[in-house]
């Protein structure tokens, strides 16, 4: 059966809003995400894709980061493939030119300037070298609710930005990996876990934001991570704690100490403790970036250990992709049966039905 070419691109138009409306059905938009480190954003044009949002970023001459859509008006040609003039963005098409604040300020050879000919804005914050966009409805864009911690002022902690994981895997999976401290034995035996965590039983609490699983493992050799950065000469007592903020902020709080210390659950100060943080930013419904960063109560001020734990990291979260990209071509192949679900599954539930219910109550008000 043959269409006409007016029928055609209908079906098109109505296949690609539909996908597109599937897409945004999975987000949650009226949050803060992180598009990167503030070092990364210089005076320059800076595409990012967001919850499929195209966005570019530059600094303005007095150092102000604006983000900004990125598709002219006119024939939707990104603003990234422009140029950047001053403070201002011109299409790299017909040159028409809009300012920080997505006005247009220049079509040229022309001097009627029409209301329609604007670019959307995001809010942007910067807090201790990390850019955070707003990406919902800007009146909701509180500064207060960026995802903050104590200890990024505390001086007695050495706090180091990390790398940018790109995933191409979907968010909720990146995210509920980081709420599931059972994986770390069978994914980072070399690295974060070992065989003595394997049959350690994983405590969960639900109640509250952050959802929070952990477990201590006592009385076991040091692992791969903690026999490189560490200097314990027999048995550790060794806990991870994972804390999972919605919409996709993960702190997973992990350590050792001697064992002869007979460390409370509450005494993890007393030990090597590091906070491994995972801002993960969902860029497609296929795509994920997890910016990961660390903080320490050892060796502060140390960079020859900062690049050790990153090359560490970096290990371990290469582990983490393969297995989550595994996982996302499988999910998209045709399933006879429903995956099982078993004990260890109650955060990562919670926080998929948390999320459910944050993207039906954005979809309503949007």
């Amino acid at each position: 059966m043959k269409f006409s070419h007016d029928f055609q691109l209908l079906l098109f138009a109505f296949h690609s809003k539909n996908q597109l409306t599937v897409a945004i059905m999975e987000f949650v938009f009226d949050a803060w995400y992180v598009a990167g480190w503030s070092r990364n954003f210089r005076h320059e044009l800076v595409p990012q894709t967001i919850l499929e949002q195209n966005l570019v970023f530059f600094r303005q001459s007095d150092d102000k980061l604006v983000a900004l859509e990125d598709r002219c008006p006119h024939r939707l040609l990104p603003l990234s493939k422009g140029n950047l003039v001053g403070d201002n963005v011109e299409c790299g098409y017909h040159g028409m030119t809009f300012d920080g604040n997505g006005k247009c300020v220049r079509i040229p050879a022309q001097d009627n300037l029409p209301p329609s000919a604007y670019v959307d804005t995001y809010p942007v914050e910067e807090r201790h070298g990390i850019v955070w966009v707003w990406m919902g409805i800007k009146e909701k864009a509180d500064p207060n609710l960026i995802f903050n911690m104590d200890e990024f002022k505390d001086a007695s902690w050495h706090k180091h930005l990390g790398d940018a994981l790109h995933i191409e895997a979907h968010y909720l999976n990146v995210a509920e990996n980081l709420v599931d401290p059972a994986h770390v034995s069978f994914v980072h035996p070399t690295t974060l876990g070992s065989a003595a965590s394997q049959d350690v039983p994983v405590e969960v609490s639900t109640t509250d934001d952050p959802i929070a699983a952990w477990r201590w493992i006592r009385n076991a050799p040091p692992v791969g991570f903690f026999q490189k950065f560490g200097s314990f000469s027999g048995n550790v007592d060794r806990w991870h704690y994972y804390y999972l903020h919605l919409p996709s902020t993960a702190v997973i709080d992990f350590g050792s100490a001697a064992s002869d210390l007979q460390l409370k659950e509450d005494e993890r100060h007393k030990g090597l403790r590091i906070f491994a943080i995972h801002f993960v930013t969902p860029v497609t419904r296929d795509y994920t970036i997890d910016h990961w960063m660390h903080m320490r109560n050892a060796a502060v001020g140390n960079d020859d250990a900062s690049k050790q734990i990153d090359d560490l990291f970096r290990i371990a979260f290469e582990e983490d992709k393969e297995i989550l990209e595994a996982i996302h071509k499988e999910e998209q192949r045709q399933q006879t049966r429903a995956p099982i679900r078993i004990a260890i599954d109650r955060a990562p539930l919670v926080y998929r039905k948390r999320i459910k219910d944050l993207v039906n109550l954005g979809s309503q008000q949007r």
